[in-house]
């Protein structure tokens, strides 16, 4: 059943991309889209089996995979309830998106290709989540950048979509670098890639209090004791996580991948592949346990991340680029919960965000769909009534997002649930950054209900700001494309209430089976729980607060946001700009970079290495025969001349040699 769920979408990645021409587009989305569906199924079952059941975790072997040296790695699936959680996630999210794009992407001439990409990108990430070493890790961690270049450049003749899919394949790249040292750290540290070796030698790994120390690793000529190496190897493994799950410095490439087609934002940006910096640290979560340095370091960037892209999600006018920005922004709040030692509450909030962010990326396409491919949210408004069904499910997706539901009873939709865990687990963490995490983490959830509503109503709500003749043609989208809706908004409502217990509740223990990282005392597990009433109301405050201002803004007073902007005309470009980061980067790498590649290429290439070598050589040559050809002029007595000049060389010659 395992090998089933790896491997069916590989094989419908196969089928559609070596025989798309000869099964054609329907063919290939049925084929694609029913492998997907059947692997999801599957999913859910062993979830059941093994989440929820009384299975224990185990391996299932593939193949022998590298045997070098001392490096012995067999490709083998680790299946746990951290990984069957994940296999819920990657394959419903995808399953559901692959039936939304038979409709949305219905008009598009290379749907083969589309499908094909989409089921390899799935497989790809089933390879990450199941992973039992490293290095099937990376393989799986590459091949979700692959097809995410792919994806976000499907369109390729667009030149915004060529630019941000090499975006995201270059910024990733300097992630994966960190990434690839850190996996070569853990190796030269245990001796071994494999999760079972690590996880047993790293209780072990640091010195008893007294013992004394020898250092045992090399970095950039430092010479690094157990404590300080743990801390670099971490570091660098998160900083693959930093880039895969776009935390800041290394975010700029998510917002631009919205400029590949809807359903892959929705797959790749949502629910899966920005997930897996989230998973990785999760599943090594005993090695990070080891180091406080980089746990607070992990704190301290996923509360950064959550304010940052929160406040620059307030003032975005794209439909897409809003939800975009609050995927970045909850991606901090999951590793805030990583930073502070709370795994289940990250994986938890993971769990329950791949419904309601999958649930509103699609809705946006949907809301796209029904404008003629309309993104800017000045263009749309009074879309309530044309297009109801798409309005209610991205009014579930919202209520998630923000987080509604009553503190203290099971009233709530799902994001209430797990993100309330998270800034609850923050308060109560024994983690020198975790106070300013918390205060951030409200204010983050305020922005985050402000720049939901504004989406709702600058785009249902109020007068049309379309044309007339868009209008005229506003429809509500299939019911291929809204069924999928229906199926993510089920899980936006109930994933927080249904799960809640298993995942951060009293079921902890029989549910997770010893998968993740948990203190001897459960210490933050059960303080979480008995937290200050004020605690538990600030993010419901929060939120509130942000939905009011929202109502203020845009229903009640709909010029006082161009007003406020006219005021703060400083503050307003900081924001809409993203705080200048990629101005930033543009002026400190790109230039710089191009204007040492012009100077390697004019200089270095041409003048230097051309100049001197072939084409030197070659100019000289020429030059030599432009001279020698001048002599073969074509004219008789030209050459009479030169015979009678060699014969009287030739008779000079004999004469003063018989002298001699």
């Amino acid at each position: 059943m395992y090998q089933a769920i790896v491997f069916l979408p590989l094989v419908g990645f196969l089928i559609a991309g070596l025989f798309g021409r000869n099964i054609g587009a329907r063919g290939c989305e049925y084929i694609t889209s029913g492998l997907v569906v059947v692997a999801g199924i599957l999913s859910w079952i062993a979830f059941f089996s093994v989440a929820l059941g009384d299975g224990e975790a185990f391996t299932v072997p593939v193949l022998r995979f590298i045997a070098s040296g001392g490096l012995d790695v067999d490709w083998a699936l680790r299946i746990d309830t951290l990984t069957v959680v994940m296999l819920v996630v990657v394959n419903t999210v995808s399953a559901l998106v692959h039936i939304y794009s038979i409709g949305y992407m219905h008009h598009d001439p290379h749907r083969p290709r589309f499908f094909a990409y989409l089921s390899l990108f799935t497989f790809a990430m089933l390879m990450l989540v199941t992973a039992d070493n490293l290095v099937q890790m990376f393989f799986g961690w590459e091949g979700v950048g692959l097809a995410s270049y792919l994806l976000i450049g499907f369109w390729y003749k667009k030149p915004s979509a060529n630019a941000a899919a090499m975006k995201a394949f270059i910024v990733n790249r300097v992630g994966d670098f960190g990434f690839a040292l850190g996996i070569f750290g853990v190796f030269a540290l245990f001796g071994s890639v494999g999760f079972d070796t690590i996880f047993a030698n790293a209780a072990s790994f640091l010195p008893a209090e007294g013992e004394a120390v020898e250092p045992v690793l090399t970095f950039l000529g430092y010479a690094l004791s157990p404590q300080s190496a743990l801390t670099v190897v971490c570091l660098l493994l998160f900083m693959g996580a930093m880039g895969k799950s776009a935390q800041v410095p290394l975010h700029t490439w998510l917002p631009d991948a919205m400029e590949g087609p809807t359903p892959v934002s929705a797959l790749i940006h949502a629910a899966t592949m920005v997930t897996a910096g989230v998973f990785m640290v999760a599943r090594l979560s005993p090695l990070f346990e080891l180091s406080a340095t980089a746990l607070a370091v992990v704190t301290a960037v996923g509360a950064f991340t959550a304010f940052f892209a929160a406040t620059v999600g307030l003032v975005q006018n794209d439909i897409k680029r809003v939800i975009a920005y609050s995927t970045c922004s909850q991606l901090g709040y999951m590793f805030v919960a990583l930073g502070t030692g709370f795994y289940s509450a990250a994986i938890f909030h993971l769990f329950t965000h791949a419904f309601f962010k999958a649930l509103l990326f699609l809705g946006a396409g949907s809301v796209i769909h029904a404008v003629s491919d309309e993104q800017d949210m000045r263009k749309m408004g009074g879309l309530r009534r044309h297009i109801p069904q798409t309005y209610w499910m991205m009014i579930i997706g919202t209520l998630a997002l923000t987080g509604v539901g009553i503190p203290g009873t099971i009233l709530g939709t799902a994001g209430f649930f797990s993100k309330d865990a998270i800034i609850e687990g923050a308060f109560v963490a024994h983690n020198a950054v975790a106070p300013i995490a918390f205060t951030l983490l409200v204010v983050a959830a305020a922005f985050t209900s402000f720049y939901s509503w504004r989406l709702i109503f600058m785009t249902f709500h109020g007068k049309p700001r379309a044309s007339a003749d868009v209008m005229h043609h506003v429809h509500e989208s299939p019911y291929v494309m809204l069924v999928p809706l229906f199926l993510l908004a089920l899980g936006a409502v109930l994933a927080g209430v249904v799960f809640h217990e298993f995942f951060v509740g009293h079921d902890y223990e029989h549910f997770w089976k010893g998968a993740l990282f948990t203190l001897p005392d459960n210490r933050i597990l059960e303080e979480f729980h008995h937290v200050p009433l004020w605690v538990k109301l600030s993010p419901f405050v929060a939120m509130l607060l942000g939905l009011l201002v929202a109502w203020q803004f845009y229903i009640r007073s709909p010029e006082s946001p161009k007003v406020l902007a006219s005021r703060q005309r400083l503050l307003y470009a900081f924001l809409l700009n993203k705080w200048y980061f990629d101005e930033i980067y543009d002026f400190l790498f790109v230039r710089p970079a191009k204007r040492l590649g012009r100077f390697l290429w004019k200089k270095g290439d041409g003048w230097l290495i051309d100049g001197f070598g072939p084409d030197g050589i070659s100019a000289r040559v020429i030059d030599v025969t432009n001279r020698v050809i001048k002599m073969q002029t074509g004219y008789l007595y030209h050459y009479a001349f030169a015979m009678l000049i060699g014969v009287a060389a030739l008779v000079t010659w004999m004469m003063l040699g018989s002298s001699f």
